[in-house]
Parts: structure tokens; C-alpha cells; sequence
């Protein structure tokens, strides 16, 4: 079930259609003198210009950035948002809210004004099981250098990252991971204590 403070509700079952898509938000620096905040709820605006319906959003999370030392603390949020686009287009829009908001992609898990990582589409796999169980899989050493000529889906690192899972609670705890089988909660209580609680709502 789909929570949060955009009035209405969306179903699992709604949630497994491919025009349905989780969205992860963060950002640790200022942009046109606002904070993380402002720019968060910017970013929800400039989403709907670009054709996004918000059916979905969670509170705000204050989280250390990652991997640790890596800049400020970020504000971190999620969303279940309606998409007219295909995966790549999907994307492409995320993109182009990211750098209307100052995005630059120089050094990878930097700081950023705004990121916007395409979690998962319904229940849709990208691009195929094997894959994404490579990249899933894939040690940590060399997540920091490698890079997927590809777009993955759900999110590889999804069900690693406190700062993500921390906010889809808000909004999609039942959504089922099409590949393990887990859902959002599942995913959540199976982190470690700590990095869970470093994830503090604003």
C-alpha cells in the first residue's frame, strides 16, 4: 500500500504496472541559494512540468552522505510517481530535472544539488534476470569503478541502502522486488540497526 502526504492512495497492485515508477531524491548542497530542502520540493515541482503525476510522496530523512566522508549530510526522500514514458525516457526526464537543478556529474557518490535515481517501474526487469543479478551481486570494490552501459531495473544497490528504504517506507512498504522476491519492508528490516537509525526524519 502506498502512503504519504499526497492525498490519495495507490494499490500493490497498481504498483506492479510499468506506468507506475519509485524515484529516490537526495541532495547535500545549495542551489540559487536554497538548501537540500527547498531544492527537494523544487524538484517535485519541476517533475510535473516534465509530465510526472505524483501520486506518492514521503517525508524528508536527514542522512550522512555516502560513502562516509563523501560531503554534507544529505536530505533525503522517495516517491511513487504515474509516468507516460518508457524506462529511458523515464529517465531522461529525471535527468533533466537533475541538471535544471545544478547537476553535474563529475566524481561518482559525490555531493550534489539533486539526485534522482530511477528505483524500479512496476515490475519491470532490466534488462534481463541475469544482469541484473550480476550488477546486483557485484562486490563493493568494484561498484566504485564500474559502470552499467545499460539501464538496470529495480536499482541494483536498492535493497543496500538505508537512505533509500528508509523513505520508500513512507510510501511503497509492499511494493515486491520482481527479481528476490522481497518487498520494500522486507528489504528495510533485513539492514543493520545502525545505518537505519542514521536515516532521521526532518
Amino acid at each position: 500500500m502506498v502512503q504519504g502526504n499526497v492525498r490519495g492512495k495507490t494499490d500493490t497492485v497498481t504498483l506492479r504496472n510499468c506506468d507506475i515508477c519509485l524515484v529516490a531524491l537526495g541532495s547535500n548542497l545549495e542551489f540559487g541559494g536554497g538548501g537540500s530542502a527547498y531544492i527537494l520540493e523544487y524538484a517535485f515541482e519541476q517533475l510535473k512540468v516534465q509530465g510526472f503525476v505524483i501520486r506518492a510522496r514521503s517525508r524528508f530523512f536527514r542522512t550522512p552522505a555516502y560513502p562516509a566522508g563523501a560531503g554534507p549530510d544529505f536530505v533525503n526522500a522517495a516517491a511513487v510517481l504515474q509516468t507516460p514514458f518508457d524506462a529511458p525516457q523515464t529517465l531522461a526526464r529525471l535527468h533533466a530535472v537533475e541538471a535544471a537543478l545544478g547537476r553535474t556529474r563529475t566524481v561518482r557518490w559525490g555531493a550534489r544539488t539533486l539526485d534522482l535515481d530511477l528505483l524500479a517501474m512496476g515490475d519491470l526487469v532490466l534488462p534481463d534476470a541475469q544482469t541484473h543479478c550480476y550488477w546486483r551481486e557485484m562486490p563493493l570494490e568494484q561498484q566504485k569503478t564500474a559502470t552499467p552501459e545499460v539501464l538496470i531495473l529495480p536499482h541494483p544497490r536498492l535493497a543496500e541502502r538505508a537512505f533509500v528504504l528508509v523513505p520508500l517506507l513512507d510510501v511503497a512498504a509492499d511494493w515486491v522486488h520482481p527479481v528476490t522476491g522481497k518487498t520494500v519492508r522486507q528489504m528495510h528490516d533485513a539492514l543493520p540497526e545502525p545505518g537505519r537509525q542514521e536515516v532521521v526524519a526532518l
